[in-house]
């Protein structure tokens, strides 16, 4: 009996580890989409949702307004969410047109982004697609430029690349720029090379502006890009992924600062699982539909790190157990070193796709820290329960 728990169990994770291998091996294969200059320029709306973002909002501004696109063809919006703070201040100082919004029933960024795009889409100025940037972010040059080509070419929707700024002292910042990598960078590459979409990842979106008169946003969850991303694949909207743009945010310096981050995307996704799952599921099979099947194994799927944290387990029980003489382990013990090795092969090859710099691969080495420190995150939500609303992260002065 336990000889099939055990082989029930270790075949879920490594389909699970051959799935993400899979993803890294396409974005090996997968291409950046050739640039040409279009004489169609359109016309964007920046969005910068704010709340108490007096620290780094004037970096993520001036880098918004030095991108290489003609400056009669976007508008800056700053959105002023129930701030305390020189938000909307330091907004007008640079030349961003500030809306100041005050709502203490409807709190978060889900409900501050439908109120601005209402307003954008009923406005005097036309425009042909909004851009969400977070306000402690910094953009590439390319970024309207790239989201234009895009535009052109067919999409509706648009993700760029969301990755995080290097902090080689700082061991949090760094693994989570390896999670962001591996997440929001290689998964979407190989997705892009068999047609699935690639998500939305709540920094760097674009939608067209006919796509938002179309499917309103009504994603007010925790996770609410993730939520409306999915929303967008039941009307067969896609989002296309473009690695060819970036937006870098900062990590927080200090581990304890980075925990309300990642309890709200741990827990967050637990409540649109119960919500799309089953729907998801049932679409992609009466429809045979790669793309709804794509996304409901990615909603599902645990982090990587979690999954990978359980299988060295496994691996590590068996091993204690066969050097004790139970012989019948050591039969166990390759079959979850194989598994573990498929998950090490995402890994590895998705850095090789992306080609991270050493850094990058040096962050490997804060694993183990990095799934110590989350077990005691897990710990405390236990004790004090998830968190039920947004809960802004501790910024830090920017430079």
């Amino acid at each position: 009996m336990l000889y099939w728990i055990d082989t029930v169990v270790a075949s879920v994770f490594g389909l699970a580890f051959s799935y993400l291998a899979s993803l890294s091996v396409l974005a090996l294969l997968a291409w950046k989409r050739e640039i040409r200059h279009l004489e169609h320029e359109r016309v964007f709306a920046v969005i910068i949702p704010a709340h108490n973002e007096a620290l780094t909002l004037g970096k993520t501004l001036r880098s918004v307004q030095s991108v290489e696109y003609p400056k009669s063809r976007f508008d800056i919006h700053v959105i002023a969410d129930n701030c305390s703070d020189q938000t909307a201040a330091i907004a007008g100082q640079c030349g961003a047109m500030v809306h100041e919004r005050r709502n203490n029933q409807l709190i978060g960024k889900g409900y501050a982004l439908q109120w601005m795009f209402d307003q954008i889409l009923t406005s005097e100025q036309q425009y042909d697609a909004v851009v969400v940037i977070d306000a402690d972010s910094v953009v590439s040059k390319n970024i309207l430029t790239i989201m234009n080509n895009y535009l052109e070419n067919g999409a509706h929707v648009i993700q760029v690349a969301d990755v995080v700024a290097p902090q080689p002292n700082v061991w949090t910042s760094e693994i989570i720029r390896l999670a962001f990598t591996l997440y929001n960078v290689v998964r979407p590459l190989g997705k892009r090379l068999i047609g699935c979409s690639a998500g939305l990842r709540g920094n760097g979106m674009c939608f067209s502006t006919g796509t938002l008169r179309s499917v309103r946003w009504e994603a007010f969850s925790l996770t609410e890009d993730l939520e409306y991303g999915l929303t967008l694949l039941f009307h067969d909207i896609q989002v296309m992924f473009a690695p060819e743009a970036t937006v870098v945010a900062t990590m927080p310096s200090v581990a304890k600062h980075s925990e309300s981050q990642r309890a709200r995307w741990e827990t967050g996704r637990f409540p649109v699982i119960k919500q799309y799952a089953s729907r998801l599921l049932a679409g992609a099979l009466r429809k045979r539909s790669l793309k709804l099947l794509d996304a409901v194994i990615d909603l599902v799927m645990p982090p990587f790190v979690n999954m990978l944290l359980l299988v060295t387990g496994f691996l590590c029980a068996h091993a204690l157990l066969w050097t004790v003489g139970i012989e019948a382990s050591g039969e166990y013990i390759w079959r979850w070193m194989v598994v573990w090795g498929i998950g090490v092969t995402h890994v590895l090859v998705g850095m090789l796709a992306v080609k991270a710099d050493k850094l990058l691969f040096k962050a490997l080495l804060f694993v183990p820290r990095y799934a110590l420190w989350k077990v005691l995150l897990y710990g405390k939500l236990l004790l004090h329960g998830k968190p039920e609303r947004w809960i802004r992260t501790e910024r830090e002065p920017s430079a």
